[in-house]
């Protein structure tokens, strides 16, 4: 009986060793003050205001949909941001990109995942400039009760392998497993304003543990 109580005890410490070295430390991917880390169109679409990430205008209409990306690609990780849509004219949209790449024509756009973010797309994915069409969505009435539009809501993504899961505000949106093999599971990280609208989108406390 000792040695089956013994072995038991080994064995639940192995697991726990292995489960925790499954993830890595959770970093922040923004220091609230400048854009190191990330590349886009600084200058006239994407700025720093009171540490957060604001791209879009509400005086005039965004020309074209627009992208803050990472340097750096990730494969499987939990992301974790605040996001914040306003807008009053055209369509107010924006969304995170994961496991996408940057397009070369036109340059300022992305293709890959979208975790979305706008009215009729509110905490769906979306495959952007690939097989552009929604892959899930939640249910639409239960989705308006757990959003804010208008104001900060936590927003979090988990990929792991090819089965992804969208959380809002706590209440997960979206479990897509992605069927077809061809589909890169790994890629960069993007911020997105939709054009179309005088709309304005902010991120704040962008945070992401990787995991092996």
């Amino acid at each position: 009986m000792n040695r089956l109580l013994l072995a038991s005890v080994a064995l639940l410490l192995l697991l726990i060793a292995c489960k925790n070295t499954t993830h890595k430390d959770a970093i922040s991917l923004f220091d609230w003050k400048t854009f190191a880390g990330w590349e886009g169109d600084t200058l006239t679409t994407w700025r720093i205001k009171n540490g957060t990430i604001v791209g879009g205008s509400l005086d005039q209409t965004v020309p074209h949909n627009d992208f803050l990306c990472t340097e750096r690609s990730y494969a499987n990780f939990i992301l974790k941001l605040k996001i914040k849509l306003t807008g009053h004219e055209g369509f107010i949209n924006s969304g995170i990109q994961f496991r996408s790449k940057r397009l070369i024509d036109p340059p300022y756009e992305m293709t890959g995942y979208q975790a979305d973010w706008g009215e009729n797309y509110w905490a769906s994915l979306y495959d952007e400039s690939r097989r552009n069409k929604t892959l899930m969505a939640p249910d639409s009435t239960k989705v308006l009760e757990w959003i804010k539009v208008g104001d900060w809501n936590d927003y979090e993504i988990r990929a792991e392998d090819r089965r992804i899961r969208l959380y809002i505000n706590g209440h997960m949106t979206v479990d897509y497993t992605e069927a077809d093999t061809t589909i890169p599971q790994s890629g960069l990280i993007g911020l997105q304003i939709h054009g179309d609208g005088k709309a304005l989108v902010a991120f704040k406390d962008i945070i992401i543990e990787e995991l092996k």
